[in-house]
């Protein structure tokens, strides 16, 4: 048999072929990466800070919403309990000469309600103002006109010390000094402002009298505390005398 040729160290071998049948299989698919999860000290996004602040945004709202009404009531029950420890401004004319005792309720020292237009309806009436209840003038006035009542109900006057001292504190002074004709309140002073005592938040030591029926015939401010009764009793006296 004849012998093949030999090849030579030259001579490159040839290329193996390719199948085309491999070449033409799809590549297979890569495997699907999912996120890692965010660690709890990872910083939140922007659209995570903004659905955060969407949900914040609906609870402060729902908070506001509830709680605006009850704060709204509360304003409210804070301005009535201011309004009704504001002073009253005066609702009374001013009193004068000729002038008729006012139609307004007072309290006296039992926080009991009287009718100042009723009071001399029967007999004639005195109201002596003092500024504060048992301190020394006021005390000196009061008992004047205490020690010389009998006087006074003898000639048909009836005697009320008006003052803007609470029920509370009259009824102690009354007691402690024993005095016997009625105390009248009036804290805001409304009649003491009218009858022209009642200046800068103060009751100016006075008194008035009116006759039986309610007219103003005497004033007396201001007033010594020693010589507020005895002023009032002359003035009296002398109209009994013109009457007998």
């Amino acid at each position: 048999m004849p012998r093949k040729a030999a090849v030579t160290s030259s001579e490159t071998p040839a290329e193996p072929r390719r199948s085309t049948r491999v070449a033409s299989l799809p590549k297979p698919e890569e495997p699907i990466k999912k996120p890692a999860k965010k660690s709890s000290g990872e910083k939140r996004t922007a659209s995570d800070k903004a659905d955060a602040g969407d949900g914040a945004g609906e609870e402060s709202a729902a908070k506001k919403a509830k709680t605006t009404p009850d704060d709204s009531e509360e304003k409210d029950q804070l301005k009535d309990d201011e309004d009704e420890d504001a002073p009253q401004k005066p609702e009374l004319a001013p009193i004068n000469i000729g002038d008729s005792l006012p139609d307004i309720t007072l309290k006296n020292e039992k926080d009991e309600d009287i009718k100042i237009a009723e009071l001399a309806a029967e007999k004639g009436v005195i109201f002596f103002l003092v500024p504060k209840a048992d301190t020394s003038g006021c005390t000196t006035q009061a008992c004047g006109f205490r020690d010389s009542y009998p006087d006074f109900t003898g000639l048909d006057y009836t005697v009320y010390c008006l003052s803007a001292d609470p029920p509370s504190a009259q009824l102690k002074w009354q007691t402690k000094k024993h005095l016997p004709y009625p105390l009248i309140s009036d804290k805001k002073r409304v009649l003491i402002t009218a009858l022209g005592a009642g200046k800068n938040g103060k009751t100016a030591r006075s008194h008035f009298i009116f006759e039986k029926g309610g007219k103003l015939i005497e004033k007396k401010q201001p007033v010594k505390p020693a010589e507020s009764p005895v002023l009032a009793l002359a003035f009296i006296k002398g109209l009994s005398e013109k009457h007998s």
